[in-house]
């Protein structure tokens, strides 16, 4: 799809009125390998058509061709190449307002001293009022040391600052939770646990995110075992609640039973290791797995899965899934017919698709289709509503179930802005929290 190549850009050309030039302009876009978004007409005289179209390509080396072959097309000029991504990260993506506005001086001495050393007062006698009366009830910090952001790796805490804002971005508009970056500059596990141990007072829950592994497996454990607030790390649980909702659907199409099928993680990394124990939780079967890191086949083992080689999961495996980042990693020749595969890579997959359809496959998706923006804001939104010490194997399972089941026919997951699944997910959480008994809220609006 044009809107996950990683490369954009809004071209404003001007055109004669010739006919064909329109055509012929498209058609050099898509032989220098770059796809059209939006094209919206601005102008339209006796001589010349003026347009704003949106180009998109893989990187910006491919889109520096896409841009010359625009500029080539005859009866085309550029007036103008607008990079929109950067014009909307400006000065930052989010920002803190009050919810009042203080144009009097009453107000301002309710809101301000001394009104509000009363509050102050009471929070003091009874720490509990700080949820009902501070901005703590819905506040999630979103904290990152910069060591695994996107596909880019370890590029520092500040340039996985848009990252940050853009989570914040999605709780707020999604869910109604506000989220902090907190960016964190120590890859330092011990000074990692401790900072963000000091500061979570601050806050209703941790969301752990871009930390690179092994590591994030040690700070996560180490800050639940500590606070009694949710901590989660995003990279694995939200990836995985999304991606076994997305095997629930494969396995429901395909006609496989998911509990009998022999499954199968190459990769294991934050997401793979996560998805490999979410899936022994559903199913209560051990799971296969692959990696180059001895490691990683170590935690496997003990976490119960079977270590193997990528050649024994091709050959044994009914399901497959792929997190390793290597282009072209699983060969058509490797595919066995009925298999599900889900090679979730970004941007390359381990195998298109539509290859491993050829090659008799049941079921083939890539990356493109699971996004775990599915998972963290309604995860979040119903265990801070619950006001829930943890966040449970079987929570996330619960909202892995209730996406599989808000998806509609023909999609491999709902529609990621939906905010009806996203109170669904939250609804399904903040019950589960409730019914294991994690829940310190007295109620929840929305849970029976």
């Amino acid at each position: 799809m044009a809107w996950e190549r990683s490369s954009m850009r809004t071209v404003r050309v001007r055109n004669k009125q010739i006919v064909g030039t329109l055509a012929n302009l498209l058609a050099a876009i898509s032989a220098s390998k770059g796809s059209v978004g939006e094209v919206k007409l601005l102008n339209d005289t006796m001589h010349i058509v003026e347009r704003d179209i949106t180009v998109y390509a893989a990187d910006e080396t491919q889109m520096a061709h896409v841009i010359e072959a625009i500029r080539n097309n005859p009866g085309t000029e550029i007036d103008e190449i607008r990079d929109q991504v950067l014009e909307m990260h400006q000065k930052g993506k989010i920002a803190i307002r009050s919810r009042y506005d203080i144009d009097t001086l009453a107000k301002l001495r309710r809101v301000y001293t001394p009104g509000v050393a009363n509050v102050c007062h009471k929070i003091a006698e009874n720490p509990d009022l700080a949820r009902h009366y501070t901005i703590t009830s819905h506040l999630v910090a979103i904290v990152t040391d910069g060591t695994a952001v996107l596909g880019l790796g370890d590029i520092g805490a500040l340039a996985g600052m848009p990252v940050m804002e853009g989570k914040a971005m999605l709780m707020e508009s999604l869910v109604g939770l506000s989220g902090i970056p907190i960016l964190l500059d120590t890859k330092d596990t011990d000074e990692i646990v401790e900072t963000i141990a000091n500061i979570a007072p601050t806050f209703a829950a941790i969301q752990l995110e871009d930390i690179s592994a092994p590591r994030c497996f040690e700070i996560e454990k180490r800050l639940q075992d500590r606070l009694d607030i949710p901590v989660m790390h995003d990279d694995q649980h939200g990836t995985a609640a999304v991606t076994t909702a997305a095997l629930m659907v494969a396995t429901r199409r395909a006609g496989t039973d998911l509990g009998k099928a022999v499954i199968a993680q190459i990769g294991l990394g934050a997401a793979g290791f996560a998805t490999v124990k979410m899936l022994m939780k559903l199913t209560g079967n051990p799971v296969m797995g692959a990696d180059l890191d001895p490691a990683a086949l170590q935690r496997l083992e003990e976490a119960g899965g079977q270590p193997a080689t990528l050649e024994e999961i091709m050959a044994k495996a009914d399901i497959v899934v792929a997190t390793t980042g290597v282009q072209g990693l699983i060969k058509a020749e490797m595919v066995r017919k009925g298999q599900i595969i889900l090679a979730l890579s970004n941007p390359y997959p381990e195998i298109e698709p539509e290859v491993a359809l050829k090659a008799g496959a049941a079921f083939a998706a890539d990356g493109k289709s699971v996004n775990n923006v599915l998972g963290f804001p309604g995860i979040f939104r119903g265990a801070v509503d619950a006001n829930a010490s943890d966040i449970s194997e079987e929570m996330l399972l619960a909202a892995a179930q209730t996406l599989a089941d808000l998806t509609k026919e023909g999609y491999l997951v709902p529609h990621p802005l939906n905010k009806k699944v996203h109170q669904a997910v939250a609804r399904a959480v903040a019950e589960k929290a409730f019914e294991q008994g994690l829940a310190r809220a007295e109620y929840v609006p929305y849970v029976d």
